[in-house]
């Protein structure tokens, strides 16, 4: 019997890949992914909806977030050209389907990702549900992963796993370390994200992986 060659990383057949976030900081649920997929050569993009600045706390200008938003995703290897941020109200999203819909369907048509990543169609916060139900209907031609995000959860389907070494973990720990605004959220900790990576790693047989539901997936 012939030798089959041995499995290629599979981020190394996808070119072009799309981060959706509702809210600037939401990549904590897929930062370490953002990292795989960077350092595998895909081209990754970050769209975030809000910038946010009714949730920034007292004592911080109002568009802290967003320079930390950006300061992050750099920080986890995507390109600055390629970081977008948009100006929808937070908590609004449910006012705003047809608009954040068409938003979806004009970066399908430009740059046809072939894998999306977007929240948890678990997710019980109101704009991430528009987020990830307007996703779905705009990205149909792509593999959709839905990122995990403990805080806003009452079920969650762990259906795909992304392993992450100790060197991911410790480059996604420092890039999401940029958002000094939300040093006082229990989920932003080192020792919450540290030990949720050890868990989903301990299911997916590795020493730390980061969880998502496998919403679509598409095989070419």
């Amino acid at each position: 019997m012939k030798k089959t060659q041995k499995n290629q990383d599979l981020f190394s057949s996808i070119q072009r890949a799309l981060v959706v976030c509702p809210h600037t900081d939401d990549e904590f649920g897929c930062a370490g992914t953002i990292l795989r997929m960077v350092e595998a050569g895909v081209e990754v993009r970050y769209l975030a909806m809000s910038r946010c600045e009714e949730s920034v706390p007292a004592g911080f200008p109002a568009d802290v977030l967003e320079g930390e938003c950006r300061r992050c995703a750099v920080s986890l290897g995507i390109a600055p050209d390629h970081i977008e941020i948009l100006d929808f109200k937070v908590r609004y999203f449910p006012e705003y389907r047809q608009p954040i819909l068409e938003e979806f369907v004009r970066r399908n048509r430009e740059f046809k990702p072939q894998l999306v990543l977007l929240p948890s169609t678990y997710d019980t916060h109101q704009d991430h549900a528009t987020v990830a139900t307007e996703g779905f209907r705009a990205f149909k031609s792509a593999s959709i992963l839905g990122y995990e995000l403990p805080q806003n959860l009452i079920l969650f389907s762990n259906s795909a796993f992304v392993s992450l070494t100790g060197r991911h973990l410790t480059a996604k720990l420092k890039a999401l370390a940029n958002y000094k605004s939300q040093g006082f959220r229990k989920y932003a900790t080192e020792e919450f994200i540290r030990g949720l990576a050890k868990v989903r790693g301990v299911q997916a047989k590795v020493d730390y992986a980061e969880a998502f539901e496998l919403v679509r997936l598409i095989i070419p």
